[in-house]
């Protein structure tokens, strides 16, 4: 993706995954960025990858955001990303993930943090984190537009709430 070097709000999509039927992450994502001053558009819930795929092409976005409440997202995340990954018009796409991703605990959930940043996302943000480091994210993100946004934004770890 030709990254957009321009100031003011981000445009953000904000997504669930194919085998995630919940919504109120994807509502409460979508009112703290724009709570953040940021434009949201907010694909909902059970959004099959190709879905997600053809409208970060077609709309570009500053930054994708997917959440996951199942337990599941893992599965989809992972081959969702590698998807995008492999789209030349997406391949400088930030994106990040964050949730409850898989039914594993703390042991699972960090070797599953490695595999989906190794696999393409900036940033995995753990169920039991708080929202400041997704915030800080943000307004990195923000501050730091360009063609090296993601690479701008130092990583805490390679697997919770850090940049690739």
């Amino acid at each position: 993706m030709a990254s957009r070097a321009r100031s003011g709000p981000l445009d953000v999509m904000v997504t669930g995954l194919p085998s995630d039927a919940h919504t109120w992450n994807l509502v409460f994502i979508q009112l703290l960025i724009e709570d953040l001053g940021h434009h949201v558009v907010n694909l909902g819930p059970c959004v099959p990858s190709d879905e997600i795929v053809e409208s970060c092409g077609k709309s570009q976005p500053d930054l994708l955001v997917v959440s996951s409440v199942n337990g599941h997202g893992f599965q989809d995340a992972e081959e969702l990303i590698r998807t995008i990954r492999s789209r030349w018009e997406l391949t400088g796409l930030p994106a990040v993930i964050g949730g409850k991703l898989d039914v594993l605990g703390a042991e699972g959930r960090a070797g599953n943090g490695r595999r989906l940043v190794e696999a393409g996302f900036d940033a995995v943000f753990g169920e039991d984190q708080g929202l400041s480091a997704f915030e800080e994210f943000v307004a990195a993100l923000a501050a730091h537009r360009g063609p090296a946004a993601p690479a701008a934004l130092a990583p805490a770890a390679p697997w919770e709430g850090a940049a690739r």
